[in-house]
């Protein structure tokens, strides 16, 4: 059974164009303000089965949140249905009700009774919710002396104690300290333990891959992705940062001086994948072609290779002679492979670097820059992270019987 199902919904807000802030200004514009229609989310279905966690992923406006509230009551979607089976704790707007001269204990009781739990099921677990929040030695301050941090926990620990069937959370997955953040999901690993529905919005693609079984992208109202959590990422990534260049097109290499005596021709992205897909997942092999061409012999040269992170830290750099490659004196036309066997990387898009030098004086004969050659890996598995470590688990059971 569906716990939560959108059908055909769209919401649409009304934004102001030409505000108008004076009686002249109201005269001239008879009609008053002018307004445009912009759609958060457009003809949008959706099927949650009970027990589930969905991730929502999209940029920032892509309809991520607004989708949240149409599905908590918050607001009425412009057009369809949402219908939801059971009792929902949103995670939306920590703190929302809280009045700031009462105290964190009396605001507790306030925040709860929104949620629709009675005074009686709050003072039972009143205790815990103050425990959950570590906000035992403020509990009776008023609000309005609580950090940002302070107040969001306090909205939280209410929240995740009202024992909800369906929990709704937006980007508070990562509230507070280490500690509490750690909290948070040992709470979201019990709901899910439990059998509960769970829908949340992050950017976390990690987070994503650890703990749901699947995921959607939302991109300017549209539901563009839905399915397994490693394909979603790759696509929203995709969307967010506009779908990588083709790697295998050969780089025309203009807008930089070069040595007169060779130049690269061409950077070649090869992986088992091709055509079909243009990234790779982690452990396939990949080679690097650099295709170069010497109209007159270049003596003692050599070749070297930089990937990149996401961040433009250097994640590997090599060189032909740190790689054991003696180059020859180069002339017409060749091409100089790096290999990786088994890429033991995961998510992301990596830049690659590529120069060719001269070993004896340390001068550049020519170069590629990162911005123009790229590879992106995607991971399948549920191990989150930034290598691809070739990690096995035993179980080792002793033979020697348990005293009793």
């Amino acid at each position: 059974m569906d716990a939560i199902e959108a059908r055909g919904i769209s919401k649409k807000f009304r934004i102001v164009t030409e505000p108008v802030h004076t009686l002249k200004d109201r005269v001239l514009h008879l009609r008053g303000q002018r307004h445009e229609d912009f759609w958060a989310l457009k003809e949008l279905d959706l099927s949650v089965p009970s027990g589930q966690t969905l991730g929502m992923l999209g940029h920032n406006g892509s309809g991520k949140s607004t989708l949240l509230k149409c599905i908590a009551g918050i607001l009425l979607p412009t057009t369809g249905e949402v219908r939801v089976r059971g009792r929902i704790a949103s995670l939306l707007e920590l703190g929302a009700g809280f009045h700031p001269d009462l105290s964190g204990r009396e605001n507790v009781f306030i925040n709860a009774s929104f949620l629709g739990i009675s005074r009686k099921e709050v003072d039972k677990r009143l205790d815990e919710i103050i425990a959950f929040a570590g906000l035992e030695h403020f509990i009776d301050n008023q609000v309005k002396y609580y950090s940002s941090g302070m107040f969001v926990r306090l909205g939280f620990a209410v929240a995740v104690n009202v024992d909800p069937d369906i929990l709704l959370v937006d980007e508070v997955l990562a509230v507070g300290d280490e500690v509490f953040q750690q909290k948070c999901l040992d709470r979201v690993a019990e709901f899910q333990a439990e059998g509960r529905t769970i829908l949340f919005v992050t950017h976390g693609a990690d987070l994503v891959r650890r703990i749901c079984d699947r995921a959607i992208v939302l991109d300017h109202g549209n539901l563009v992705a839905d399915g397994a959590p490693g394909e979603a990422i790759r696509i929203y990534r995709e969307h967010l940062h506009g779908t990588l260049n083709e790697a295998a097109a050969p780089v025309a290499g203009e807008g930089h001086r070069h040595d007169p005596r060779i130049r690269i021709t061409g950077v070649e992205v090869r992986h088992p994948g091709r055509p079909e897909r243009t990234y790779l997942y982690a452990n396939e092999p990949l080679t690097i072609a650099v295709h170069f061409e010497a109209s007159a012999p270049v003596p003692d040269a050599l070749a070297s290779i930089e990937v990149f992170g996401h961040d433009r830290t250097v994640v590997f750099g090599a060189d032909t002679d740190a790689l054991g490659l003696d180059l020859p004196t180069l002339e017409g036309r060749g091409t100089i492979e790096f290999r990786v066997d088994s890429l033991p990387l995961l998510d992301g898009a990596y830049p690659v670097g590529i120069a060719l030098k001269d070993r004896a004086h340390g001068q550049m004969l020519d170069w590629r820059p990162p911005e123009e050659t790229s590879f992106e890996v995607v991971n399948r598995s549920r191990v989150v992270g930034r290598v691809a470590l070739p990690m096995t688990a035993t179980l080792i059971a002793s033979s020697i019987p348990v005293a009793s």
